[in-house]
């Protein structure tokens, strides 16, 4: 159980790493100290909604192909995740990216909440990593291994929006510098890696 956990747990952090428009935003607002917690409740509740709908939904509607496509499956997805690490392998050495903040227009809870609503729905990349990535790595465990793994994903979306939100003040500065976003995708892709052969070998490609 505790491996599921760990994996789930590294698996979502690796995901919701990424730079984007919904991680700035929640950064913007650490910053400025508006509406810090419910932004980051918010995002971490929608993650976990999300994760769950993927292991459950892809479990009870597709469980006889699965069964019957397990090692096709778990290849398609080692091969998923060695391109997310190779992307992130080379923005080690080309990337030039930072994390710039700028001032919010957001001012009460609702206006806030519906901006954040809008860059984490209308992202089709949360539903491709959440429901579908997410909800296909969970195959390879059974029973409460399963909850364990789910667990461990929608508590991963927990600490680094929670983290992200009330430590950015002191992480911005830090996080504007290239170098330490470069360490950090070094750091993304080598978790990346690690799962892809994990998945590999389970689905007998190794």
């Amino acid at each position: 159980m505790t491996s599921a956990f760990l994996t789930g747990f590294f698996l979502g952090i690796s995901l919701i790493l990424a730079i984007g428009a919904q991680n700035a935003f929640v950064l913007r607002q650490g910053i400025e100290g508006k509406h810090v917690f419910y932004v980051a409740l918010f995002c971490s509740l929608s993650d976990a909604f999300l994760i769950c709908i993927g292991v459950i939904g892809i479990t009870f509607f597709l469980n006889n192909f699965i069964s019957q496509f397990s090692n096709i499956l778990f290849g398609f997805s080692s091969l998923w995740l060695f391109g997310y690490g190779a992307l992130k392998l080379k923005a080690v050495f080309k990337s030039n990216a930072t994390l710039e903040s700028e001032p919010s227009t957001a001012r009460d809870i609702l206006p806030t909440l519906s901006i954040i609503a809008i860059l984490t729905f209308a992202n089709p990349h949360v539903y491709l990593d959440t429901m579908v990535l997410i909800g296909t790595v969970s195959q390879q465990f059974y029973g409460s291994e399963k909850i364990s793994f789910a667990l461990g994903a929608s508590i991963a979306s927990f600490v680094f929006f929670f983290s992200l939100a009330y430590g950015a003040k002191q992480l911005a500065p830090i996080m504007k510098s290239r170098t330490s976003w470069r360490i950090l995708d070094f750091i993304i892709a080598l978790v990346m890696f690690s799962i892809a052969i994990k998945l590999a070998d389970t689905g007998n490609w190794l």
